[in-house]
């Protein structure tokens, strides 16, 4: 069974959809399973990640910030591909160091995460359009 997510973004950060993905687990009826997530996108990325404080979230995107800044920073004048803009380069690197997909598993009809665990999509453009992510579940 398969199904797309649209995840809307407002700039650089985490956004969860760990509910999305539970639900698609239990309308699914698979008891004991694997739901694969992949992001058809690539500049942006996913993530397992703490839900519980805000402040995790804020800073792993001002840790990327840091290590990948945008094009017009002086550390990346070395960066040559900045025709879609200074945020636009930095974003396919951060993404190439990042998952594009992930792996969970499904047992008794829930996603195995962890208490704190959620699942985000990490966006790294500053004006991206709309987010797809496609899911896979199998028994």
């Amino acid at each position: 069974m398969q199904t797309r997510f649209v995840i809307e973004t407002a700039g650089p950060g985490l956004y969860e959809f760990t509910r999305d993905a539970a639900g698609f687990v239990r309308a699914s009826g698979v008891g004991d399973g694997l739901l694969t997530l992949f992001v058809r996108h690539t500049s942006c990325s996913l993530r397992i990640q703490e839900n519980a404080d805000p402040d995790v979230k804020r800073d792993l995107a001002a840790f990327f910030r840091r290590l990948v800044p945008p094009a017009n920073d002086p550390s990346m004048r070395w960066v040559t591909h900045t025709t879609e803009g200074p945020d636009d380069m930095p974003a396919h690197i951060k993404a190439a160091l990042l998952p594009v997909s992930l792996s969970i598993p499904v047992s008794g009809g829930r996603l195995a995460l962890g208490t704190w665990q959620g699942v985000y999509l990490f966006e790294h453009r500053a004006a991206p359009p709309r987010r797809e992510v496609a899911a896979h579940i199998s028994a």
